[in-house]
């Protein structure tokens, strides 16, 4: 047992303990987005620590939509987390959303009314920001704190029954205009708001804060262990001082901060993800340079290689910036096991084999995965004309080069050796195509006299392979932190203008039909997945990643 607490990590602890003494039977935590944007890999990285705590021990897991801001917040957006956190390969204990709660969230603040904790504010918003001060100087009490209850009473009512308009007042708790936490300055509990809301319709036209609403969500649930990230840690003097308000139980959540994911060459605040998306900088939410876990998922990552990235980053207490290298790395590292293995030519080169004969075409045998013996085989067609990469052969090749060359020899991939007998040019100079012999002894890739053939490169053959539109995605900022910035500068500055280019290859066409999602490694180039925007007419390709493995050294694999 010690030897397993001391792999634990600092929130396996404190849950183990809260176990061990018995101050909870069973843990119950709580995956809590607002519905207001896609969940991007750092919303990931909370599922899976919220949904695997509750399998490590044995607990439950609630999915509830903080759904307290209507004017932000979308069906479409709750349908998408949802879909995310299946893909994910985890399901909730319960299903709830914060506006469940309304009812009980405003008897609540009318009983803190009541009790002289709570009070209606008819200042603007610039004004109470602006009496709040900073955390040296003490705030400055607004002119209605001490207003007398029933009246407090009956404007917070006049607002529920929609008689008041917006940002004409507010009902603020009443705690501390001198505290050094902000947050305890008399936070705003309910605002006005007369949004159309995407469950309640218009019976409300006052919403509460998240502050106010989230811990008492916990307390109604029975969440015993809060975990969110780390910019919320500041906020747990008044999520507890809420608590203390309603609490009759003594088995209260207790909130937990962990440090949020940042991850290099890219933004996950969701203003700027929705800026990028609403100012067509990317095609969508799912757009595959985007950190969302839908982006993610068109661009073929998989739920096994996120959870492995999950876990792999841990959690921790302080703010760092992760490698996007690790993330690739680790799809890089499933696909290697799953993906079958095919042969795709991104920039195609015409080689015609001028001693094949023009009315024959043979097959040979090319194994799927080499990886899984159970993947099999299948046949792969070869004919006089062939297409190579056109990075597979150069004219004035230095010695080290070990591909294609004139005069050179170089082994097809599963088929023949071929030796490049002639350059066909264009008017400009341009190279149009080779002319190669083969070796008919080297079927296979075979030596039959021993010669050593140093190059293996890959191929299709023009008479049955099939044209398709790869999209080659890189990383969508230049900067490794787009987030720090000098004076002047925004985020936007550093967009990398080649974090997509697209052409059309040709392919095997034993992929033909490939169905959408179906992710495969173009042997020497990458994983790549077919895309939602294939159709009948043509095949769309997503690079999920190249083979070159540059996290390997600092993984220290």
């Amino acid at each position: 047992m010690e030897e397993k607490k001391e792999s634990l990590n600092f929130i396996e602890q404190i849950i183990t303990n809260d176990l061990e003494t018995g101050k909870h039977e069973k843990i119950i935590t709580r995956f809590p987005p607002e519905p207001n944007g896609y969940l991007h890999i750092g919303h990931a990285k909370s599922i899976c620590l919220n949904f695997g705590l509750k399998e490590t021990f044995k607990g439950k897991t609630n999915l509830r939509f903080d759904d307290t801001n209507p004017s932000k917040e979308e069906t479409e957006y709750v349908e998408s987390i949802m879909e995310d956190v299946k893909w994910l390969g985890f399901d909730w204990d319960n299903l709830y959303y914060a506006s469940d709660y309304f009812d009980q969230l405003y008897d609540w603040a009318v009983m803190l009314i009541e009790q002289g904790k709570a009070y209606v504010d008819e200042q603007s918003p610039d004004k109470i920001s602006e009496q709040r001060t900073n955390p040296t100087t003490n705030g400055i009490e607004s002119p209605f704190r001490n207003r007398p209850i029933e009246e407090s009473l009956k404007l917070f009512a006049e607002m529920k029954e929609g008689k008041h308009d917006e940002g004409s007042m507010v009902l603020r708790a009443k705690i501390d205009m001198n505290s050094p936490n902000m947050h305890m300055r008399d936070p705003i509990m309910y605002r006005i708001m007369k949004k159309h809301h995407h469950r309640t319709g218009d019976k409300w036209c006052i919403y509460p804060m998240y502050d106010y609403a989230h811990g008492q969500s916990d307390y109604i649930e029975g969440i015993t262990h809060s975990i969110c990230t780390l910019e919320f840690e500041v906020h747990r003097p008044l999520y507890d001082w809420f608590l203390d308000q309603i609490d009759t139980t003594g088995k209260r959540p207790r909130q937990i901060e962990f440090a949020r994911l940042n991850l290099t060459y890219t933004v996950m605040s969701k203003r700027k993800l929705l800026d990028l998306v609403t100012n067509k900088y990317v095609s969508g939410w799912d757009d595959p340079r985007m950190p969302t876990v839908s982006g993610l998922r068109r661009r073929g990552y998989t739920p096994e290689s996120i959870r492995n990235f999950a876990e792999r980053i841990g959690v921790a207490k302080r703010e760092n910036m992760i490698d996007v290298g690790l993330l690739e790395y680790m799809i890089r590292e499933d696909l290697n096991k799953k993906a079958n293995r095919y042969m795709g030519v991104l920039d195609p080169l015409k080689v015609v084999i001028t001693n094949y004969p023009e009315d024959k075409t043979e097959e040979f045998d090319a194994k799927n995965n080499p990886e899984d013996e159970t993947a099999g085989t299948r046949k792969v067609s070869f004919s006089n004309t062939i297409y190579i990469e056109r990075d597979d052969f150069m004219e004035d090749a230095p010695n080290k080069f070990f591909r294609l060359k004139p005069g050179g020899e170089v082994r097809l991939r599963y088929a023949y050796f071929i030796k490049c007998e002639n350059i066909i040019k264009d008017a400009d100079g341009n190279i149009t195509e080779l002319h190669c012999t083969y070796d008919p002894e080297s079927r296979g890739g075979q030596s039959p006299d021993g010669r050593k053939v140093k190059g293996t490169i890959h191929w299709v053959d023009s008479k049955t392979c099939v044209d398709a539109e790869v999209r080659l995605y890189d990383r969508l900022f230049l900067k490794e932190n787009p987030d720090d910035l000098d004076e002047n500068e925004t985020y936007l500055d550093y967009l990398n203008p080649d974090s997509l280019q697209i052409i059309t290859a040709k392919i095997e066409n034993n992929l033909a039909d490939a169905a959408v999602g179906t992710t495969v490694q173009f042997e020497r180039k990458g994983y790549f997945c077919v895309d939602k925007d294939s159709n009948s007419d043509k095949q769309v390709w997503n690079r999920t990643v190249g083979l070159k493995d540059s996290w390997s050294k600092i993984a220290g694999k």
